[in-house]
């Protein structure tokens, strides 16, 4: 289900478990799409978007700014069995079911694709993070 509420079947193209990024396809003509931007050009301090739908709220936007980059949390060790752990630390809000959204800058280009939180209760206490646009790139075109 897209943001303009239409729904379409979608076909998982692959998955990387190395990054938690799967890839899907939908047939349909006349899709948005979004400009990258480039991971080497996300500073420190910059404001940040996070987009996304937690707790079944549909398209949710949340600001903060990028707190690090390069951050290796071992979160995905668990699954993967060569975790590729390099994720923007933005504290704009991602909370369960915020997995898989955008993280843009101000520009409206994607940086990062939001896909984890540091918590000790589940939900948002002002640590996300996202696997930077770069590495999204490589991994999509590889899938591809």
């Amino acid at each position: 289900v897209l943001h303009n509420k239409k729904t379409y079947k979608a076909k998982i193209i692959g998955r990387d478990p190395s990054t938690d990024l799967a890839l899907l396809k939908i047939d349909a003509k006349g899709l948005p799409n979004i400009r990258l931007a480039r991971s080497k050009d996300v500073q420190i301090g910059e404001w940040v978007l996070a987009v996304g739908n937690p707790f079944n709220l549909t398209s949710t936007v949340t600001a903060g700014i990028v707190s690090a980059k390069g951050r290796s949390l071992q979160l995905l060790s668990r699954s993967a069995r060569f975790p590729i752990e390099s994720f923007i630390q933005t504290d704009a809000a991602i909370n369960p079911g915020n997995s898989g959204g955008a993280l843009v800058n101000l520009k409206g280009e994607l940086i990062g694709i939001n896909t984890a939180i540091l918590s000790q209760t589940g939900s948002y206490t002002g640590y996300g993070f996202a696997v930077p646009v770069d590495i999204v790139s490589k991994v999509v075109n590889d899938l591809i």
